[in-house]
């Protein structure tokens, strides 16, 4: 019998550290069965390495990331999970850079962690914790959200274009979910860049900020909403044979939507036309830098025509 209960509290033990990347804690240690002593035993023969106080690699003292990530949530104790930076790295939208960023309710101040970066965090925020790989983690809402009050406008974008790339958020998901995290830090920003990239114009309003934009870049009047090469554009140029198409209305745009838009572009450079692709949100917000585009390929174009007849 003793030798029975022996391997199953070993077996207990393995299986839990298979789940928890190889690290274990002391209080899990003793809560299956070992005593001070078998610790410290285990410790002096090299079966246990300390990671933090209180948290072992066992087997090996080298861990992977995951193991490493693992023992810094156990470390911070009950409920801690892995937050911001780290968390983006956990979900594989960015590198592990820096200090591990831990999230602890904010009743808990663990101490003794100088190498980790803790928060903490109230009830709302630790309500959103799941688990990635079997490491407690902030979800990718939390987490971008986290990482928003950090992060340049540029930045904040790729990191919505990675979750989005990577299928952890779609945009559009991202935009309905923030209404449950109004007033927080970062929700701002977020909400910010989704807009920019969500902004439409109705053909009007756009035809009313675009037309004077290409005048100012020296183009003449355009034909607005006509069909050019069997399919209906925004602007036409029938001198220059150059086609502008606006893009609006979604952040995220389906696969299909993506490959008619590129058969649109195909179809205009099969029948030797010239095609350029603006949002609405760059006709809005960056006007100044639409004019020098049109403005460069306006001359562009006309300098190759020029060529052409000179031949």
């Amino acid at each position: 019998m003793l030798l029975e209960s022996i391997y199953v509290q070993a077996t207990a033990i393995w299986e839990l550290v298979a789940r928890q990347h190889g690290v274990i804690t002391r209080a899990q240690l003793l809560a299956h069965g070992l005593t001070p002593d078998g610790i410290r035993h285990r410790i002096e023969r090299g079966r246990l390495w300390p990671i933090w106080r209180g948290v072992y690699a066992v087997g090996r003292r080298s861990l992977d990331r995951h193991g490493m990530w693992m023992a810094c949530v156990l470390a911070c104790g009950e409920d801690a999970s892995l937050s911001h930076r780290s968390a983006l790295a956990l979900w594989g939208a960015r590198d592990q850079v820096g200090p591990t960023h831990i999230s602890v309710p904010v009743r808990r101040n663990p101490t003794g962690r100088d190498t980790l970066v803790v928060h903490r965090r109230d009830e709302l925020v630790m309500a959103h914790v799941t688990e990635r790989f079997g490491i407690p983690v902030t979800s990718v809402l939390q987490t971008m959200i986290d990482e928003a009050v950090n992060l340049e406008p540029l930045a904040i974008d790729r990191l919505i274009n990675e979750a989005d790339r990577l299928e952890l958020m779609r945009a559009d998901d991202l935009r309905a979910q923030l209404g449950e995290h109004r007033g927080r830090s970062g929700v701002r920003a977020l909400r910010s860049a989704i807009d920019a990239k969500t902004f439409f114009l109705n053909r009007s309003a756009l035809e009313k900020l675009f037309v004077p934009l290409a005048r100012r870049a020296g183009l003449e009047q355009p034909q607005a909403n006509v069909y050019v090469n069997g399919v209906e554009v925004d602007f036409w140029w029938p001198q220059l044979r150059l086609v502008i198409e606006t893009d609006g209305l979604r952040y995220h745009r389906t696969p299909a939507q993506q490959e008619a838009d590129r058969k649109r572009d195909q179809l205009h450079q099969a029948a030797g036309d010239y095609s350029l692709r603006f949002t609405h949100a760059q006709v809005r917000f960056e006007p100044a830098y639409v004019e020098r585009i049109l403005r460069s390929v306006a001359a562009n174009i006309k300098a190759r025509l020029d060529a052409d007849e000179g031949l």
